[in-house]
C-alpha cells in the first residue's frame, strides 16, 4: 500500500478498493515504525489525520470528491502555517508557537481533501542544505542513515523516500526542494514564482521563497501543483493565473517521446567540482533523450557563475530583514534575564538562546550587507547580477525549450561532514540558485545512482516563467523512459527501515 505513488493510490480510492481512513492508518503506523530512525517530522497530528480522513470517505461514498487527490495524506514542511498544529520553522525561538490561521497552500490541501500527517522537518528557517541545522536535530537519508537528507527541506523527501508519506510540500529558495530531491531520488519541483501562494510561508527571503511539491513521481507532483497552485488575493507577488495544464503535459509525456524538444546543457552548471558518478548519471539521460527524439544543443550562461555569490548576499539581506520580527515581544520564546532588564536586554537574550549558529551567521552578513557604506557595493550590486542572470535565462531559452544540468554537484555526503566548513555546504545549491533569482520554474528527478556510493544523483529541468508544464512534459518522459530502462522506479531501490510496506 504505502509504496503506491499517490495517482495509483487516489484511483484505488475511486475504485473503491481501499478507503482513505485504511492509507492514511497505514502511512502513520509507517511513521511509527521508522521515524525514529529517519526524524523526517517535528510534529505528527494522527487525530487530526484520521478525521480528514473519515470525512473523505464520506465524501466519496456520497460521490463528491473534493479533488482527483481527495482521501491522498501528505505532510507539511514546518515552515507553512496550520492552525491547530504547532509551527516551529524548524527553531527554538518559535518552540510550541501554534498558529491562528492557515497558510493558503495548507488551505487549499483542506479544501482538496488531504488528511495533513504532520510537520516535516527542516533547517531552521529554512538556512541550510543539509537539515542539520534544524534546532531539533538532523533528518537522516532513507538511502544511508548516516547521510544527509538534503536542505533545507530534508523532511519532506526524506518522508517520501522513507514511504512515510505519499506526497509532501516544501519550499524552495535556493533549492530547498529540489536539492533534497536530488540526494532522496525523489521528485521536487519549484513552480515559477507567484504560481503558488505564499501567503502563511514563514519568510527567509521574500523575493526568494517559493513553495511546492515534493513526490515520488512526475505525475504525483503535477497533480499537487494543481491542487496548490493559482492566484491568491492575499499574496501581493501571486500570479493572475490559473495552475492548469499541468497533468495533461505528464500524461503526454509519459509516452516517452520527446521529437523536436529542443534541450539546453548549460556551459557552466557541470564539469569541475562535479562527482564522476553525478555527471556520468547526467550523461547518460541526455543520451535516452536524444535516442527518445530530442535535440541537445549547448548553452552559455556567463553570469551563472556569479550567482552563488549574489544569492548570498540577497537571501542574507532579506533574512535579517524577517527576522527582526521576533523580537520577544508578541509571539514565541522569550527569555529574561534576571535584575531589571529592558525590552533590549530581553531581546537580546531571546535571539541568543532561540537563533542557531547558522541563523546568526546569516543575518550579521545581511544586516552588515545593507548597513550604510556597503548596501551599494555589495547588495546593490548583487540586484545586479540577478538582472544579469535573467537576462542569461532570456538569451539560452531563445535557443532551447528546456534546459538541464546536474540537481547537486554531489550525492548526500555524510552527516557533520560539511558543518564546520559553511561555503562547502554552500556549494550544494550552486546549480539550483540561479532559478530562484530569476524567478523561473524548475523540477528534479531521479537519474540514477552515482558509481562511487550508489546514491541517487538528480537531474534538473528549467523552463520559462509561466512555462511549468514543459517541466512536466519533458520530465515525465525522461522518468518514462528510464523507469523502463531500469524496469521499475528508483525509489522501490530505498533500502528497508523496518516496518511494512
Amino acid at each position: 500500500m504505502i509504496t503506491r505513488s499517490a495517482a495509483q493510490l487516489a484511483a484505488a480510492l475511486e475504485s473503491g478498493e481501499t478507503t482513505s481512513a485504511q492509507v492514511t492508518e497505514a502511512f502513520l503506523n509507517r511513521i511509527g515504525a521508522v521515524d525514529g530512525d529517519v526524524h523526517a517530522f517535528l510534529q505528527v497530528d494522527s487525530d487530526g489525520a484520521m478525521a480528514a480522513a473519515a470525512a473523505s470517505d464520506a465524501r466519496r461514498a456520497a460521490g463528491a470528491a473534493a479533488s482527483a487527490l481527495d482521501g491522498v495524506p501528505i505532510a507539511v514542511k514546518d515552515v507553512l502555517a496550520t492552525q491547530g498544529i504547532a509551527t516551529t520553522c524548524g527553531s527554538k525561538i518559535l518552540q510550541g508557537w501554534v498558529p491562528p490561521y492557515d497558510a493558503t497552500v495548507v488551505a487549499r490541501l483542506k479544501a482538496a481533501g488531504l488528511p495533513i500527517l504532520g510537520k516535516t522537518n527542516m533547517d531552521e528557517f529554512a538556512m541550510g542544505s543539509s537539515t542539520e541545522h534544524s534546532a531539533y536535530g538532523p533528518t537522516h537519508n532513507p538511502w544511508d542513515l548516516d547521510r544527509i537528507p538534503g536542505g533545507s527541506g530534508g523532511g519532506s523527501a526524506a518522508a517520501i523516500a522513507a514511504f512515510e508519506a505519499p506526497l509532501a510540500i516544501g519550499s524552495d529558495t535556493g533549492g530547498s526542494i529540489r536539492q533534497p530531491g536530488a540526494v532522496t531520488g525523489t521528485v521536487g519541483v519549484k513552480p515559477t514564482y507567484g504560481g503558488v501562494s505564499r501567503y502563511g510561508l514563514i519568510a527567509m527571503a521574500n523575493s526568494l521563497d517559493q513553495a511546492g511539491p515534493v513526490t515520488g513521481t512526475v505525475l504525483d507532483a503535477a497533480l499537487l501543483h494543481e491542487v496548490i497552485g493559482g492566484h491568491d488575493p492575499l499574496d501581493s507577488t501571486s500570479i493572475n493565473a490559473p495552475a492548469s495544464g499541468f497533468v495533461e503535459a505528464a500524461m503526454q509525456g509519459a509516452n516517452g517521446d520527446l521529437s523536436g524538444v529542443k534541450i539546453g546543457v548549460i556551459t557552466e552548471l557541470g564539469g569541475d567540482g562535479y562527482q564522476a558518478g553525478v555527471l556520468a548519471r547526467f550523461n547518460e539521460s541526455l543520451e535516452v533523450m536524444v535516442a527518445a527524439g530530442a535535440q541537445i544543443v549547448e548553452v552559455s550562461c556567463p553570469s551563472f557563475v556569479h550567482a552563488l555569490a549574489a544569492y548570498y548576499l540577497i537571501m542574507p539581506s532579506e533574512a535579517s530583514s524577517n527576522l527582526a520580527r521576533f523580537d520577544a515581544m508578541r509571539y514565541g520564546l522569550r527569555v529574561t534575564p534576571d535584575g531589571d532588564p529592558s525590552a533590549e536586554d530581553v531581546m537580546r537574550a531571546t535571539r541568543d538562546a532561540g537563533f542557531g549558529d547558522e541563523v546568526k551567521r546569516r543575518i550579521i552578513l545581511g544586516t552588515y550587507a545593507l548597513s550604510s557604506g556597503y548596501y551599494d557595493a555589495y547588495y546593490g550590486s548583487a540586484q545586479k547580477v540577478r538582472t544579469l542572470i535573467s537576462r542569461d535565462f532570456e538569451a539560452a531559452f531563445a535557443q532551447a525549450d528546456v534546459l538541464v544540468s546536474p540537481t547537486a554537484p554531489t550525492t548526500a555526503f555524510k552527516l557533520g561532514e560539511k558543518l564546520d566548513d559553511p561555503l562547502s555546504m554552500y556549494l550544494n545549491d550552486i546549480a539550483t540558485i540561479p532559478a530562484n533569482l530569476a524567478g523561473v520554474p524548475g523540477m528534479s528527478l531521479p537519474c540514477g545512482l552515482a558509481d562511487e556510493d550508489n546514491l541517487p544523483a538528480g537531474f534538473q529541468i528549467l523552463a520559462p516563467a509561466m512555462q511549468d508544464a514543459r517541466l512536466y512534459r519533458v520530465g515525465a518522459a525522461l522518468e518514462s523512459l528510464l523507469t523502463n530502462q531500469w524496469g521499475g522506479r528508483l525509489l522501490d531501490r530505498v533500502p528497508e527501515l523496518g516496518g511494512a510496506r
